[in-house]
């Protein structure tokens, strides 16, 4: 069974730091990324890996998040830093192999003070 499980979420301050997990069962993904939705908005894109290592990163997080990858864990992770309330979503991760895309369940990311 393929199946996506994140950790890590909660709640930070301004200027905090948050490290989310993502293990992945079942399948070696392609491509792993983590994407985020904000209430009342669309889900986007955070960044995303190849199992070659391969890194994307959208301009949202640019210079504050690390995206990095234990394919012998089958596991990626988002390294967070400087963390803006602006940061505050659901953060979803994404498996892609072939034509097919799965996702974990989410966890929830909240920036405040």
């Amino acid at each position: 069974q393929v199946q996506l499980v994140e950790s890590g979420g909660g709640l930070v301050q301004p200027g905090g730091s948050l490290r989310l997990s993502c293990k992945a069962s079942g399948i070696i993904f392609s491509i792993m990324g983590w994407y985020r939705q904000a209430p009342g908005k669309q889900r986007e894109l955070v960044a995303t890996i190849t199992v070659g290592g391969s890194i994307n990163y959208a301009d949202s997080g640019q210079g504050r998040f690390t995206i990095s990858r234990d394919n012998a864990k089958n596991t990626v992770y988002l390294q967070m830093h400087s963390l803006k309330p602006e940061d505050t979503a659901v953060y979803f991760c994404n498996g892609k192999f072939a034509l097919a895309s799965y996702w974990g369940q989410g966890t929830q990311v909240t920036v405040s003070s």
